[in-house]
């Protein structure tokens, strides 16, 4: 039978209804075979039993139990209570079950993250968490604007970038180099710049997208610069913004999670490392709430999240990799 205790106990022990704990004392009563018997699997009374027992039938009419001294039985009414009680038992430690933190991790969970970090760094990961959890199904959103995680319903965000202040709780995933980068095409067409007062006579390739920062730092002298981005081609799209840097378009401030494989291939090359900054940028998974409440499937998401999203590649350039 269903063993809520604790429940179970009050209910034996009197005091305002019970429902629940009053059925529970019936199957236990009938399983067990005695008023007494079931008293002692529960740690009460035998007389708080035999109250349960008759503030039950008080409430509902009936007699549900036969007593003698030797021997104790269902009534007609007690045997069908007790059958459909059980059924009704069942499905709470189902329904109790589905929601509570112990339980395996079941249903939807929303992801909103970019275009370039779901394709990166989430889409690979599907497979082995769907595997890991087989009770759980995704729902991931792609954009690269901010969305509101009330209003959009999203369990679970994946944010690139220092946080502003806000009630999201924030699971640090790992870090990322920034690169200015350009194709082999442009470069040979353009030149490469050599110091950040070059960069005027260069196309420069910049976000459209709300909270982005409308310029590119840089160290020069051992004092932080910076250098506006331009006004010839902007986009809101991280995946957009590397096919145009691979077709040459211009020079483009790019993570390097993302452009990880187009630099150890060479199909985009690094410029101005001399002035680079050394900033790592991070990546959070966010989330609302208290941790200690989160749903097991939300949960679960996160830690699988935290334990097998590797950035330590894309703090450092790849080997053979010339800085410039």
């Amino acid at each position: 039978m269903p063993e809520f205790a604790h429940r179970t106990a009050a209910g034996a022990e009197g005091g305002e209804a019970n429902r629940f704990a009053e059925l529970e004392v019936l199957v236990l009563v009938a399983e067990r075979g005695s008023l007494s018997a079931a008293a002692r699997h529960l740690g009460v009374s035998p007389s708080a039993v035999s109250k349960t027992m008759s503030r039950l039938e008080a409430r509902l009419g009936v007699q549900l139990l036969q007593r003698s001294t030797r021997r104790m039985q269902l009534t007609p009414e007690g045997l069908q209570l007790c059958e459909r009680g059980k059924r009704v038992l069942a499905d709470l430690d189902e329904l109790e079950a589905s929601v509570a933190v112990r339980s395996a991790p079941r249903g939807l969970v929303r992801i909103s993250t970019s275009s370039s970090t779901g394709k990166a760094l989430l889409a690979p990961l599907v497979p082995k968490l769907l595997a890991a959890h087989p009770g759980l199904s995704l729902e991931i959103s792609l954009s690269d604007q901010i969305v509101d995680l009330v209003e959009a319903g999203i369990d679970i965000a994946i944010r690139w970038g220092q946080l502003p202040s806000s009630d999201m709780v924030a699971r640090r995933l790992g870090c990322t180099r920034q690169l200015i980068l350009a194709s082999p095409d442009y470069l040979r067409r353009m030149g490469r710049p050599r110091h950040p007062d070059e960069l005027d006579r260069h196309v420069r390739l910049g976000w459209s997208y709300h909270r982005a920062i409308p310029h590119w730092p840089f160290l020069v002298g051992g004092q932080r610069v910076a250098v506006d981005i331009g006004e010839v081609v902007r986009v809101n799209d991280g995946d957009v913004m590397r096919e145009l840097a691979l077709h040459g378009a211009g020079l483009a401030r790019l993570s390097l999670y993302h452009t990880w494989e187009d630099v150890q291939a060479g199909r985009l090359l690094p410029v101005l490392e001399d002035f680079d900054t050394g900033d790592l940028e991070p990546i959070h998974a966010v989330y609302l709430g208290k941790p200690e409440r989160l749903p097991p499937r939300t949960r679960a998401v996160l830690d699988f999240l935290q334990a097998h999203v590797d950035l330590r590649h894309a703090e450092r350039l790849p080997l053979a990799v010339p800085r410039s």
